[in-house]
């Protein structure tokens, strides 16, 4: 079944809450139709959300789903398509990938947002096993490789298409600090490093065939799922909630990116929200004025 009102299609990963799903109600505001994507589903769902190995074991809930989302996305005159993705189970990319063009028939935008959550994401150096070394690979590296190889089938074939990739500090830059006391982990770090080079690759390879590609960094943004994270006597949090930076940023940002003549001229580039907004004025009433 196509895609009724024939509005272009956007695929964000991680859309169940933060700044996915705020990415997911600007997408809308902007008029797409939006392939709604994450673990959970439906609200209530839990699943084991510790960053350490030591922490690990006990399951629970996060605020967010993708079905609340998607009353969202709905209540603003667009389509939304909720479909269940694990970003460490393979099958379920394709399957999602799958879904959405059988029901819609295209995809325009791959929003590559959402992000492993569990252990090993905050171990230090010396603590951090193998496997979970390879599990947060998996979610923040291979996942994302993997889907935009998928949904580039489909865009090259069409002509066009674009993506935008969700990156971090922690990709370029060594942290202020030990995880556990303002820093974060290698695994963490050294995942996103590798995922921020995709974008200006395939700008260089692809572009010339109608393909964009974009990093935006949100900045210090404290999600929902961080504050269940992390806690509120972490100082990775605290840093966060000083530093300010709404969540609302990364997602006009996404959007100046794929709807403006500026932003479809600067493939290939990185952009940092928070200076980004506050120098366009893209969020009303932010930055505030002291």
């Amino acid at each position: 079944m196509q895609a009724v009102k024939g509005d272009p299609v956007a695929f964000v990963t991680g859309a169940s809450r933060g700044i996915g799903k705020a990415g997911a109600l600007a997408l809308a505001d902007a008029g797409y139709d939006v392939v709604l994507t994450a673990r959970t589903l439906s609200p209530g769902e839990r699943y084991d959300y510790a960053a350490t190995e030591a922490e690990s074991g006990t399951a629970r809930s996060m605020p967010g789903s993708l079905e609340e989302t998607a009353a969202m996305v709905r209540a603003r005159g667009q389509q939304a398509l909720p479909i269940r993705l694990d970003l460490t189970d393979r099958a379920t990319l394709r399957s999602a990938v799958e879904t959405a063009l059988d029901e819609w028939g295209r995809i325009d935008v791959l929003y590559n947002n959402g992000i492993y959550q569990g252990p090993g994401l905050m171990d230090s150096f010396l603590d951090l096993p193998d496997s979970r070394l390879e599990s947060v690979f998996e979610g923040n590296f291979f996942a994302q490789f993997h889907l935009t190889r998928i949904v580039l089938d489909h865009m090259l074939a069409r002509g066009s298409g674009a993506i935008v990739n969700m990156t971090s500090q922690a990709a370029v830059s060594d942290p202020p600090a030990p995880t556990g006391a303002g820093g974060w982990g290698f695994a963490y770090a050294a995942s996103k490093g590798a995922f921020h080079r995709m974008a200006g690759l395939l700008h260089v390879e692809l572009n010339a065939r109608g393909i964009r590609a974009y990093n935006i960094d949100p900045g210090h943004v404290a999600t929902e799922a961080l504050k269940e994270i992390l806690g509120p006597g972490s100082p990775v949090l605290q840093r966060q909630l000083e530093q300010g930076t709404p969540v609302e940023a990364p997602a006009a940002t996404l959007v100046w990116l794929l709807t403006t003549e500026e932003g479809k001229r600067r493939s290939g580039e990185t952009f940092y929200a928070p200076d980004f907004c506050a120098e366009r004025g893209l969020v009303p009433g932010w930055p505030r004025e002291l």
